[in-house]
């Protein structure tokens, strides 16, 4: 039953179909006054169309909001978790993850400045998302009240929901072949979709599914050279250029979809318990994250370096599931921060058909030491004769297990 005590409730309105289907249904079963957010996080449309929709559906223009946070977005969200080279089951680069705290921020934050007692999002009730959106109110505002809507209506199914969109006249976007589109979500850092025959992992997903790439089969026949500068691991320009957080994002992105770069086809592990299928083209942060790992190769001590790539799945999982405002991803966080101080210079990269080949590194922080690993004369440097003695204390308790099986 829907809590009647509601009066006023900040919606995640994209101006899609399921959205407004909910913003229609919020007015309809609750009779409360929706307030709608829309973020633009740069998922390459035009955000107009989400406006004109929700004063469509009765909305007043001073409770319509929609606020481009593509720079907070890139610099205090994407570029923190790209610090930590995060990929969840070894392949996702999160891009639907990271999204979700900032949009939840914005909205408590909207809703404590226009006096709301809830808010409301469109995950569906099989997905992460629920997860991630509603671990963010409670954090952020513990007394918040949410409306989950899919958990909630009497929907049958998505004719059902079609039917609805129908009845109250809200318009219903058709892909290329003339049906409901995939279910996509986008934003500067990456696009995902699943949904229809993407639902049967054996079959290859139809090129129609590509949102921000093409195939590599597609891609030039010459190579895309560039430079990536970072300072303290932050990534900072572009071939000698230096661009905001966002405009290196957004040019990366160019120069992958160029080159076919960023296309993965997933099957993960949900935190709900089902496994999903997906296609994520993800082309900026897939050429970032190898310039990433590359600056550390010569800046980042060993002990270091490991370290954090044993701690990188538990804090990859804590954002895929929902944790970014947790207490042991931030300390996490500030572990991972410790790391760059020193994480500074440039990469240079060959982008080829789908490919990121990193070709040279350079850092006034390298701790590579060219008179160390030379075949050439040393001077000096390293005696290669110490090396004895720290094998064999290496092998020492080797030698004694084997003795001790010989017995």
């Amino acid at each position: 039953m829907p809590d009647t005590s509601v009066k006023k409730v900040v919606l995640a309105y994209s101006g899609g179909l399921d959205t407004s289907i909910i913003l229609k249904w919020l007015q309809e079963v609750y009779g409360a006054e929706v307030i709608t957010f829309t973020a633009d996080l740069g998922q390459g449309e035009e955000l107009g169309p989400a406006r004109s929709k929700a004063e469509m559906l009765g909305i007043k223009p001073e409770n319509i909001f929609i606020e481009d946070l593509r720079e907070e977005f890139v610099r205090d969200y994407v570029f923190p978790m790209f610090r930590a080279n995060a990929l969840y089951e070894g392949i996702y680069l999160l891009g639907t993850s990271i999204a979700r705290p900032l949009i939840s921020k914005k909205q408590i934050e909207i809703a404590l400045q226009t006096g709301a007692d809830a808010v409301c999002h469109g995950a569906t009730g099989k997905g992460n998302d629920q997860v991630r959106f509603e671990l963010g109110y409670y954090a952020l505002e513990p007394g918040i009240k949410i409306i989950a809507p899919w958990r909630e209506w009497s929907f049958s199914g998505r004719e059902a929901l079609l039917d609805f969109a129908r009845t109250h006249q809200i318009p219903i976007a058709k892909d290329k072949e003339g049906e409901a589109p995939f279910s996509v979500d986008a934003n500067l850092l990456h696009s995902s979709s699943e949904g229809k025959v993407l639902e049967d992992p054996a079959v290859e997903p139809p090129p129609i599914v590509y949102q921000r790439t093409i195939s590599p089969e597609e891609a030039p026949d010459k190579a895309t050279n560039i430079s990536i500068g970072f300072q303290k691991g932050d990534a900072v320009s572009i071939d000698g250029q230096a661009m905001s957080p966002a405009a290196i994002l957004a040019k990366l992105n160019d120069l992958g979809r160029d080159n076919g770069i960023g296309r993965i086809d997933l099957v993960e592990n949900r935190f709900v318990g089902m496994k999903s299928r997906g296609v994520y083209e993800t082309p900026g942060g897939t050429i970032l994250l190898q310039a990433h790992r590359a600056i550390e190769s010569i800046t980042l001590d060993r002990g270091a370096a490991h370290l954090k790539d044993e701690l990188m799945p538990r804090y990859a999982e804590l954002i895929y599931n929902g944790f970014w405002f947790s207490p042991e991803r931030e300390m996490l966080q500030a572990l991972i921060d410790k790391s760059q101080e020193k994480v500074s210079g440039t990469v240079h990269l060959k982008l080829y058909k789908g490919n990121v080949i990193v070709i040279g590194r350079e850092s006034d922080q390298s701790l590579y030491s060219e008179d160390l690993v030379t075949f050439e004369d040393d001077q000096g440097a390293y005696d290669q004769q110490d090396a004895e003695g720290f094998i064999k204390l290496n092998a020492l308790r080797l030698r004694t297990l084997e003795m001790r099986n010989r017995k």
